[in-house]
């Protein structure tokens, strides 16, 4: 019994060394198919890196504000009697715009000018019996003194008549008619916005750390939507810089001559601070942001662990430069003729194996269409 107890424990251990090492034997293949295994290629775009001159810009977002603005209101009350303007159109300054009711003033002008008249005369009388030494100097001076008194109240009146006028204060463009025939207007009730265009101011921030090459003549650059392009002048540098944001505000002046920017619009400035550089351009895609440090990924054989090259990507740090519509400049980094992977960046990794495919390529102009997109 004993005997036969130990030949079965022999058998159960040689059983279990016989197991182990096939599992052994397997595990160590599997190690050894891990260790050569190869990732499948990932698919990506690519575009050879060039070099272009760039102008030094420092790039904003402004608002258009006219050179003039004001909403023309009502300075006496009254009720409208006549509207001489229309809806959107260019006035030069002193147009008439609406002329009030001023049926009162003028019959108290009638008034006025009737009892000046009549005291003129009698100042005309009193001056030559203050000459013949009939009246005192006293009556010669109260006469005098109701004479200016009539002037004064006819000036009054006359300019009470003018205020009911109401004219356009600068040459500028009509926004659209906020009063009617009939109305009746209180002072300060609005008639119309008017907008002097042309010229037309662009207010935007700058970084304080840019303030040094910020000067009243600097040029600057505008588009707007549309594609709309135009080119102006810093005017104005604020005199303080705000300790919130550390920006300092600018003003430059177009000249806006065919009048389609409007005050209130929303516009895209480059400042342009000096001479023209060379840097390398590349579609935004293809650059992968980080904290640590920007980077492409260059397109270029590679060497795997068993020395069998691949084509594969390299990771390069680089630092960026400005912005153009769907292009980033490249300050340093990479050198042109360089193949930079395009699209798919979010997915690669150092010595990763790729497979270009250029059929469908990432937007990369200087001025893109949004239409097109």
């Amino acid at each position: 019994m004993k005997k036969r107890m130990i030949l079965m424990l022999a058998a159960v251990v040689v059983f279990v060394l016989a197991i182990g090492a096939v599992k052994l034997h397997q595990i160590r293949g599997a190690m050894a198919q891990s260790s050569s295994f190869q990732p499948p290629p990932e698919a990506v775009t690519t575009t050879v890196a060039r070099q272009e001159e760039w102008p030094s810009t420092v790039s904003s977002i402004g608002t258009a504000v006219a050179f003039h603005g004001v909403t023309v209101s009502a300075d006496l009350p009254g009720i409208v009697e006549k509207i001489s303007f229309e809806s959107g159109r260019n006035v030069k300054a002193g147009a008439l715009l609406v002329k009030l009711d001023t049926s009162q003033e003028q019959a108290q002008m009638a008034a006025a000018q009737s009892r000046l008249k009549l005291v003129r005369l009698n100042q005309e009388r009193m001056q030559g019996l203050r000459e013949s030494g009939v009246i005192s100097q006293s009556e010669y001076d109260r006469a005098a003194a109701e004479l200016t008194q009539g002037e004064a109240e006819v000036g009054e009146i006359r300019a009470t008549m003018e205020r009911k006028t109401i004219r356009a204060p600068f040459s500028g463009l009509l926004g659209i008619r906020q009063v009617n025939l009939g109305q009746y207007l209180t002072g300060g009730d609005p008639v119309v916005p008017l907008q002097a265009i042309q010229p037309i101011y662009v207010n935007f921030a700058m970084p304080q750390q840019q303030m040094s090459r910020l000067r009243a003549g600097t040029p600057v650059e505008l588009t707007a939507e549309g594609g709309m392009k135009s080119t102006g002048k810093i005017t104005a540098v604020d005199s303080v810089v705000d300790p919130a944001t550390r920006n300092v505000q600018i003003q430059a002046t177009f000249a806006n001559a065919d009048g389609r920017l409007r005050p209130g619009m929303f516009v895209e400035t480059q400042v342009v601070l000096g001479a023209r550089q060379q840097v390398i351009v590349l579609p935004a895609s293809a650059i992968s942001y980080a904290p640590y440090g920007d980077s492409v990924f260059i397109v270029e054989q590679v060497k795997g662990p068993a020395g069998k090259s691949f084509l594969g990507v390299r990771q390069q740090f680089v630092k960026l430069g400005g912005s153009r519509g769907d292009q980033v400049a490249v300050v340093s980094g990479i050198q042109p003729g360089q193949q930079v992977a395009t699209s798919g960046v979010f997915k690669l990794r150092p010595g990763a194996a790729v497979q270009v495919n250029n059929k469908i390529q990432p937007a990369n102009s200087s001025a893109p269409r949004p239409e097109d997109s």
